[in-house]
């Protein structure tokens, strides 16, 4: 992430992995397309190897690239949800205190069981835990999440 204040001009995001990942698999299918034309030669032969193993290399890398951008985005439905969630189920003094709380924080607090949030918000943001993993192994009383990605 950028510290960049985002405006009209910069608000495009280009996703460089995804793209450099795209062109990687382009290129190996050039490659394999070539060596086809040339099978009957050593160097078509090492084409359509090299294209093959471009081809994976770059699929794989668009399979890695989509799982960030797939939990990214779980990420954000978490924040809007326990935000909405949190205005509920805090008490008045901790409400002013929702917008502060990072993704991370929102992401291990979303187990917790509406009566032990507040207490758990406390102590979140008392002693500024930003660990997800820690904030998850303080919860007592475990709601299970079964509607993820």
């Amino acid at each position: 992430m950028t510290n960049q204040t985002q405006n009209f001009q910069n608000h495009a995001m280009v996703p460089k992995a995804f793209i450099t990942s795209t062109g990687v698999i382009f290129v190996g299918i050039v490659c394999t397309v070539v060596g086809l034309f040339r099978v009957t030669t050593t160097a078509g032969a090492c084409l359509i190897g090299t294209g093959a193993l471009l081809v994976g290399v770059g699929a794989l890398m668009c399979f890695f690239v989509t799982r960030g951008f797939a939990t990214k985005l779980q990420d954000r439905i978490i924040r809007l949800e326990m935000r909405l969630r949190l205005e509920k189920v805090l008490p008045a003094d901790l409400r002013a205190g929702i917008a502060d709380l990072t993704i991370p924080q929102l992401v291990g607090l979303r187990f917790a069981s509406d009566a032990e949030l507040p207490g758990l918000v406390r102590e979140v943001i008392s002693k500024k835990i930003e660990d997800r993993k820690a904030i998850k192994q303080m919860v007592k009383d475990w709601q299970g999440d079964y509607d993820r990605v």
